[in-house]
């Protein structure tokens, strides 16, 4: 990714935390903290902390404040001019409280990463007694909604590796048979690294016959069987952002009926949802589109999730693709579209891909056939 950009966001940042009238934000550890920064580190209980004030503010200056034993790799991997340090026998309380102090932070209006620790939270409010509080997605969200183009490269190539395994998938046929789910899961995690993909971006799921039924069944030991389909929902990263992907295949022989008439409903749903993304769309609408298309199959009740949801460096974030949701779609958005329908203990069927938001309609980030056999 492009170096600056993160400096690009956390100045955007600091104008729209003054535009909520809000005087600053603070992150730790977590997807917030590495679209400001690029910074990918798991939270511990070491005192990791990014204080950002409202442009314009009495403290201009983003500041770090990490352990000491990060300052080396926070001032390598990151665009943070003022990096703090804090040793194993200092008290972190103390050195939050003279951040704040220093930034001009220690009273008026604080958002703090919705992800962040109750721990921490509570040591904010003790170094800060005086503040008010909110959450960084009052800021945040806004700006995370709509993808940058580093953001946009990164979710294409993760697609493209997701993309490049399902076509792997499909040869791999009649030799899918026979392995258990969670083969077939470690298989299309090695895959997916093969293709460029760094891990995977979610609990890879592997449905088989009745276990199709369960939306978010995850893999476990049952084997795969002929004229049985298979859902598969899988995605890696690139450069921190994910691909998301599902396609319900049979690996040898035929399905019931019933299931190629399902299967046909929800690829025609998933048509009709894509269809109807383009910028001014409501998420509602969008939603609609693919209910609309289940329910005239007889399948509605089968449908019983929402038909997609924001992705970025979250593999779920907004805008949710959901009924009731009056967003409208905007350039830059990437969602996922992934009509669904279930009947217990028989099958299930899914279809998902992700597509971005352009300025007069839609781009689907994978498209790889989407047929079951």
């Amino acid at each position: 990714m492009v170096e600056d950009v993160h400096a690009d966001r956390r100045e955007r940042a600091a104008a729209r935390i003054r535009d909520t009238s809000a005087d600053g934000l603070v992150c730790f550890p977590s997807r917030n903290l590495q679209y400001l920064t690029g910074f990918d580190a798991e939270p511990s209980e070491r005192h990791f902390l990014l204080a950002v004030p409202a442009a314009g503010g009495e403290g201009e200056t983003p500041t770090c404040l990490v352990p000491a034993l990060y300052e080396s790799q926070v001032r390598d991997e990151t665009t943070v001019a003022a990096v703090r340090t804090w040793g194993d026998g200092d008290d972190p309380v103390a050195a939050a409280r003279d951040l704040l102090v220093d930034l001009g932070l220690r009273e008026g209006r604080l958002l703090v990463d919705d992800a962040m620790w109750a721990t921490f939270t509570q040591d904010l409010r003790a170094a800060a007694p005086d503040a008010t509080w909110g959450l960084a997605s009052e800021v945040l969200a806004d700006l995370r909604v709509r993808k940058d183009d580093a953001e946009l490269a990164a979710l294409r190539e993760a697609a493209a590796a997701a993309d490049a395994t399902v076509r792997d998938l499909r040869e791999l046929g009649a030799d899918a048979v026979g392995m258990t789910e969670r083969d077939l899961a470690e298989w299309i995690a090695d895959r997916l690294t093969a293709h460029g993909g760094t891990g995977v971006s979610f609990e890879t799921i592997v449905g088989s016959g009745p276990n199709g039924a369960k939306p978010h069944h995850g893999h476990g030991d049952r084997e795969i069987r002929a004229d049985e389909p298979v859902v598969l929902d899988f995605g890696t990263r690139v450069d921190g952002y994910p691909s998301d992907q599902t396609r319900t295949l049979v690996f040898d022989g035929d399905p019931p009926a019933e299931y190629e008439r399902v299967h046909e409903a929800v690829r025609e749903a998933q048509a009709a949802a894509v269809d109807a993304v383009e910028p001014g769309a409501t998420a509602a609408a969008v939603d609609r589109a693919a209910r609309d298309v289940i329910e005239a199959a007889g399948y509605g009740d089968a449908f019983v999730h929402r038909t997609g949801h924001g992705v970025g460096l979250d593999v779920h974030e907004e805008p949710y693709i959901v009924a009731g949701n009056d967003r409208e779609l905007e350039p830059g958005m990437i969602v996922s579209v992934e009509p669904g329908a279930y009947l217990d203990g028989r099958f299930g069927c899914r279809i998902e891909d992700l597509v971005a938001v352009t300025a007069d309609g839609c781009e689907r980030l994978n498209d790889t056939d989407r047929g079951w056999r």
